[in-house]
């Protein structure tokens, strides 16, 4: 399924100091029945969001105001754990499009770069740059440039490059997925073809 372009991202963040963030945590088992991407968000995080009577914990800080945007930047670690995709449908249907944290798990990274999400490796020096800007300053915008590779803190100017394999990189930008992508080149499939006839 294709998705939306990858756009140059310039936004408020939200800060997730946690680290081995794995994926039960990210979206709980009991949630998984569902067999479309919708509707996942509502539970990201549940039980660290919600007591068992679903009231709102005041101190979980998806559930505090002040902090805002489409990045999320979390501890070291993330995504953890079994390899449901659902993890990245949920981050992404609340409203992410950027997962910041200084190590992915690799079966996370790739669920997330299929499903447009996209997965910001920083060192752990400039992470926590991250996380103290936005925490000493919730207004702190966050700049994601994915066809430089670059992600800055546009108030300091801080800045770090990323990595990013250059196939993901070109759906992203294009908003493809695999079969997208091989639409895309049909016509040097179709040369290449002629070639070995």
């Amino acid at each position: 399924m294709s998705s939306e372009k990858f756009q140059t991202i310039e936004s408020l963040a939200v800060p997730l100091p946690i680290e081995n963030v794995d994926t039960d945590q990210i979206i709980p088992a009991r949630f998984l029945k569902a067999t479309t991407r919708e509707g996942f968000g509502e539970n990201l995080f549940r039980d660290w969001r919600f007591d068992k009577s679903g009231a709102p914990k005041k101190d979980f800080v998806l559930n505090n105001n002040t902090y805002k945007g489409s990045i999320l930047v979390g501890g070291k670690n993330f995504g953890s754990g079994s390899s449901r995709e659902h993890a990245a449908w949920a981050i992404h249907d609340y409203g992410f499009k950027v997962v910041v944290s200084s190590f992915f798990a690799d079966i996370f990274k790739n669920n997330a770069l299929n499903n447009g999400l996209l997965p910001v490796q920083v060192s752990e020096s400039f992470l926590l740059t991250l996380i103290r800007a936005i925490e000493s300053n919730p207004s702190t915008l966050i700049k994601v440039d994915l066809e430089e590779q670059l992600i800055t803190i546009t108030d300091s100017g801080a800045s770090e490059s990323f990595d990013i394999n250059p196939y993901k990189k070109e759906c992203l930008l294009n908003g493809y997925d695999d079969i997208d992508y091989l639409l895309s080149i049909k016509e040097k499939i179709v040369e290449f073809e002629k070639s070995r006839s």
